[in-house]
């Protein structure tokens, strides 16, 4: 089964409801954000050495995993920030990938397609029945 629902889609589509009109609730920030944080937290974990090591959330919380997780929220953020595109959501993306929760390329896949997914409906959803315009 993959990951279609991760906790940080919450917040992506609190955003698109709650503060359409805000930079952060752009569709164009909620995707790159999302995309960015898989590739930063799956570089970050890879660079640490944690493959074949379970999850932090199973093995612990050691010091390669503070470290590739504070890093990849860093990186993550500059990133964004450099762009101009904010989403803060994108950081638990990271942390997600980044602690080993969801690391296979599979996972990985279908985080990404539920980036995009969410991302299309909450545009969507926004313009055609609420008649409320996200900036795009």
């Amino acid at each position: 089964m993959q990951p279609w629902l991760f906790p940080s889609l919450g917040p992506t589509v609190m955003l698109f409801f709650q503060s359409p009109g805000q930079p952060a609730s752009r569709p164009l920030n909620a995707a790159v954000g999302h995309l960015i944080g898989i590739a930063v937290g799956i570089a970050c974990f890879a660079a640490f050495g944690l493959a074949g090591q379970p999850p932090a959330p199973v093995g612990g919380l050691t010091a390669g995993y503070v470290a590739a997780g504070a890093l990849s929220v860093a990186l993550t953020t500059a990133i964004l920030s450099l762009l101009k595109l904010p989403h803060p959501p994108a950081g638990a993306t990271t942390l997600i990938v980044s602690l080993g929760i969801l690391t296979a390329p599979a996972e990985l896949l279908s985080m990404a397609a539920a980036v995009l997914l969410v991302t299309a409906a909450g545009w969507a959803l926004n313009r055609v029945l609420l008649g409320r315009r996200i900036r795009d």
